[in-house]
């Protein structure tokens, strides 16, 4: 196409093409033989056992395995008003994924490399799916395969090992980049920066180290940057905010250390947040949080944020999972999570140092599914009803919590094993109603506690 300035390239679809054809009485084009052998040569080795050749002799794009696909073009010369027509492979994708999706299988001896995809100077997608699982393949250089690649996907190929090289740059038309599920490892390389059109970047579950390039912020098309499940260490740059396009930011299960980036509350269109599992500091659950309006998701378990529940969630009424357990979190559970979460279907609140009784409001939670209260401090009767419990089933976790009661109903309930383990409440003991206070909760403290607290936090922040 470089090569022919003044060539227009249209791309037809299928319906487009067919109509063209009926109306203009023109032979459907044939793959060329250089793209007919190369489509054989890949098939070949992903799967040797399979006679390609003599199942599918004819054009490969009027009749070719599942997860072979062409796309028809029209090169117009303006000069003189020629048009020549062609076919080119646009879409390969590997393995077998479903009866939905029979892609070519692969084998223990499936092999691949980037010269086997010279030949296609029209490719678009390549996608491979568990090629690679018990054999050991090295990754290939991603920057020698055609730079009209749009979508380059391996999942799940846990044989495949090596590092992503800086020439992965040179794909200046991908949009999507998924290498997830594989045993590569190294650093993320600078030449990713260069894929200004890139929309989603997932790197997940390799063995990927070092600290998160600055080049990844200026991917400004960015929708989705998954990096979670590897080793990656430092602090995150706060110029993680100008991903101003991202919809889902996971970083969970790494080595990041440091705060959580304040800038991260530029995110306006950001929906799931994971930080999860990481080794972030800060003085508490991030008050910026209260101004994503657009979060649906958000989990920090696992990271010692410490200090009370604040007060954040009356324009978070969109969210549906919150996660903070592990997060060394201190003092009341607040009535507003139970106010203005009213689409949650999961909380994680488990494994800190919580204490006081459930907020009432709880109970009337309409759409929770998973509620993991336990190992903590919480104290008094549960505020649940058999139809709470009986919903929420065995993922209500309640246990760890020596003063919480439950009514007998409840706690001879069969439904979750959880309430077994508490005490019965006594019936005739008066439980006090709870005082409103204007954005905060009355917490009284022994005045030991109150020196330790203060010393804690003089050091947290």
């Amino acid at each position: 196409m470089a090569s022919l300035p003044k060539l227009t390239v249209l791309v037809l679809n299928f319906y487009f093409w067919a109509n063209f054809m009926s109306c203009n009485v023109v032979s459907q084009p044939v793959l060329n033989m250089v793209e007919q052998e190369a489509v054989y040569n890949v098939l070949e080795s992903i799967n040797f056992d399979v006679p390609w050749r003599s199942l599918f002799p004819d054009d490969l794009c009027s009749s070719s395995p599942h997860g072979v696909l062409c796309d028809y073009f029209v090169l117009q010369d303006n000069n003189n008003n020629n048009s020549t027509f062609t076919a080119h492979v646009t879409e390969i994708s590997l393995g077998y994924v479903s009866d939905y999706a029979p892609n070519p299988p692969c084998t223990p001896k499936s092999t691949l490399n980037a010269s086997l995809f010279a030949p296609f100077g029209y490719l678009r997608k390549i996608f491979v799916y568990k090629c690679f699982v018990k054999n050991e393949v090295s990754l290939f250089d991603f920057g020698s395969l055609p730079e009209s690649l749009e979508e380059l996907v391996f999942m799940e190929n846990p044989g495949l090992v090596g590092s992503l090289s800086d020439k992965v740059g040179n794909l200046m038309s991908l949009r999507r980049l998924v290498l997830s599920g594989s045993g590569v490892k190294g650093k993320i390389p600078y030449g990713l920066g260069s894929l200004v059109n890139l929309e989603q970047l997932s790197l997940s579950r390799n063995k990927i180290s070092g600290e998160i390039p600055v080049g990844v912020m200026t991917l400004k098309k960015l929708k989705v940057l998954d990096l979670s499940q590897n080793e990656l260490g430092g602090a995150v740059n706060e110029s993680i905010g100008n991903l101003t396009q991202l919809l889902k930011l996971d970083l969970s299960y790494n080595r990041l250390c440091g705060g959580i980036p304040e800038n991260l509350k530029g995110l306006k269109s950001l929906e799931f947040l994971d930080l999860s599992y990481n080794s972030f500091f800060n003085c508490g659950v991030p008050l910026f949080l209260g101004e994503m309006h657009s979060l649906r998701e958000v989990y920090l378990s696992g990271n010692f944020l410490g200090g009370e529940i604040p007060e954040i969630w009356e324009n978070l009424g969109g969210i549906v999972g919150i996660g903070l357990s592990r997060t060394g979190l201190i003092g009341n559970i607040p009535a507003s999570m139970g106010v203005y979460l009213k689409k949650i279907c999961y909380l994680g609140l488990d494994n800190n140092k919580l204490e006081g009784t459930l907020p009432e409001e709880f109970g009337a939670l309409e759409y929770v599914n998973e509620l993991y209260l336990e190992n903590n401090n919480l104290s008094g009767r549960l505020p649940f009803s058999a139809k709470f419990v009986s919903k929420v089933g065995q993922k209500l976790k309640l246990e760890g919590n020596p003063q919480l009661c439950a009514d007998e109903g409840l706690r001879i309930s069969n439904v979750s094993v959880s309430l077994r383990l508490l005490k019965m409440c006594n019936n005739n003991a008066v439980v006090p109603n709870s005082v409103q206070f204007s954005g905060a909760s009355l917490v009284l403290l022994p005045a030991s506690h109150v020196v330790i607290f203060l010393g804690i936090s003089f050091l947290l922040c």
